[in-house]
């Protein structure tokens, strides 16, 4: 009876390890999709609904499996054991070279999905000459969703953040791998002696090839990202939040998050000079400024120019982000070690919730420099709720400014953060700048004066002098350039039809994909 006990509780214990490995590895790949391919959250529902119908699909095959079914069972794991293992380097090395990758992401999900949904009910008419129906069933189904759930949890605080893309796969791999190693130990008296020998044989290749893979594994990875950009990788990490990768060209160096260029070293004052200095230069006391977003650092050295300002308060996510900027020796460089002052406190949150509950704070100046909304998440961080939020943080005549995208190839999106910030009760006037190394960028600046019209708000930037600034692009000239777009028909877009972006009505993400990026 104790034998029978054991037995079931391998098998129980295998589709523990199972659910968990099957689990982590659809978040590893809906991970890769949204690093490669963009709108995390279209990614990951997509992915996970592909592989859970992919799992009743397996179900549902599974039924033809009518003998052999602990070898058909280790054949599952050690195809699982493959399958996870090496997905990462797969499409890594596809996406180097073939614009096919999305298709072998998606086809990757739905073989996981398959194989889990093979598997299950396999377990289930094996162990049922251990339990009775009732306890096998929910048993068994017990541990796979428990095995889900530790799953989860080790990709959201060990695999993604501490253990990459690179060898969180090769530990799912090697957990299925296990799983065979010990049902075949374990059950081998149950297989036909015919079958015990090619087993062996096909267990010992696949942890060849296992071995082989965790060997060069970081090789492959580390080809496939830099086939992604056209200099050398000098830094490259997977946070908990982002992918962060700086490269280098003779003395210049680019920064990309998630594969989107945030600068380069050639052009960035072009960037972050209209970014930081209209709304100081408007401002008649800057004193207190909050950042949401900038982590390199570069907005700060701007801001440090001002004596007035004495206290600067940086709201950036991804801890890697603002200790990048505040201990690598390239950044440190570029934004002259300004991530080390002070002035400077950095709060390492999601900027939404850290307005919501901060009620003690409140700024003469918000510099909003965030990634483009090209999903739900991000432009939830252009919403008009966020707006509000920021609003209420400024003091009597403070000043907001948002980073816009481009306003040229992502219009209807320019568009729409303008309404939006208007919508939030601000003045604003839009702005743009053609940034050599990332095209024609924008910016949206806002006042909390309402008196003041738009047209007289534009007069007032178009009349800014800095001649008491150290700048290297900015000047009078340039902001009477900057706040200047020619006939206002020129793409054809119709005020009336673009919508504010809402948290409950998350437009903005749609008209940023629905950009004119072909012309890029």
């Amino acid at each position: 009876m104790e034998y029978l006990k054991n037995n079931s509780f391998i098998l129980k214990s295998a589709i523990f390890a199972t659910g968990f490995a099957g689990i982590v590895a659809e978040y590893v790949l809906s991970t890769l999709a949204t690093y490669f391919i963009g709108n995390s959250v279209f990614q990951w529902t997509m992915i996970v609904s592909l592989m859970l119908f992919c799992m009743g699909l397996g179900s549902r095959l599974s039924k033809y499996f009518n003998k052999n079914l602990i070898r058909n069972f280790l054949l599952l794991e050690l195809a699982l054991s493959l399958i996870v293992a090496f997905s990462s380097v797969l499409v890594y090395t596809l996406a180097a070279v073939s614009s096919y990758y999305e298709v072998v992401i998606y086809f990757l999900s739905m073989l996981v999905g398959l194989l889990i949904g093979l598997e299950i009910p396999l377990v289930v008419r094996i162990n049922k000459e251990y339990e009775d129906l009732k306890t096998n069933i929910s048993s068994i189904l017990e541990k796979d969703y428990y095995g889900s759930l530790l799953g989860g949890v080790f990709f959201a605080f060990i695999g993604l953040p501490i253990l990459g893309l690179t060898y969180t796969p090769f530990i799912l791999g090697l957990i299925n791998f296990f799983v065979a190693c010990i049902v075949f130990y374990r059950f081998k008296g149950k297989m036909l002696q015919s079958q015990l020998k090619p087993m062996f044989g096909m267990i010992s290749v696949v942890l060849i090839v296992l071995a082989l893979g965790i060997n060069f594994t970081d090789a492959i990875i580390t080809w496939g990202e830099q086939k992604k950009y056209q200099d050398k990788i000098v830094f490259a990490t997977q946070s908990k939040y982002q992918k962060i990768v700086l490269t280098e060209w003779k003395d210049e160096h680019w920064l990309y998050l998630n594969g989107n260029l945030q600068f380069c070293s050639i052009d960035e004052e072009m960037y972050h000079e209209p970014l930081v200095h209209p709304i100081m230069q408007l401002h008649p006391n800057p004193q207190k400024v909050l950042i949401l977003g900038g982590g390199d650092g570069c907005a700060v050295r701007e801001l440090l120019k001002y004596p007035s300002v004495d206290n600067i308060d940086m709201v950036d996510l991804d801890p890697n982000m603002t200790d990048l900027g505040k201990n690598n020796p390239i950044l440190i460089d570029i934004n002259e070690g300004s991530m080390s002052s002070n002035k400077l406190n950095i709060y390492n949150k999601d900027a939404y919730v850290h307005l919501e509950q901060d009620n003690t704070s409140f700024y003469d100046v918000i510099i909003i420099d965030l990634p483009d909304p090209r999903s739900v998440e991000l432009g939830r961080l252009y919403s008009h709720e966020f707006y509000s939020l920021c609003k209420r943080k400024l003091r009597p005549n403070g000043l907001i400014i948002t980073q816009s995208g481009s306003p040229y190839f992502a219009t209807k999106a320019f568009h729409c953060i303008d309404a939006t910030l208007q919508s939030a009760g601000f003045t604003t006037v839009p702005m743009h700048n053609q940034v050599i190394s990332m095209g024609e960028w924008g910016w949206i600046i806002g006042t909390k004066n309402n008196q003041i019209t738009r047209e007289e708000f534009k007069q007032k930037l178009q009349g800014l002098k800095f001649s008491s600034i150290p700048t290297k692009w900015i000047n009078n000239e340039a902001m009477m350039l900057i706040t200047s777009f020619g006939k206002k028909d020129f793409f054809n877009i119709d005020a009336n039809e673009i919508e504010i972006n809402k948290i409950q009505n998350p437009v903005l993400y749609q008209y940023y994909l629905k950009g004119n990026w072909d012309l890029y």
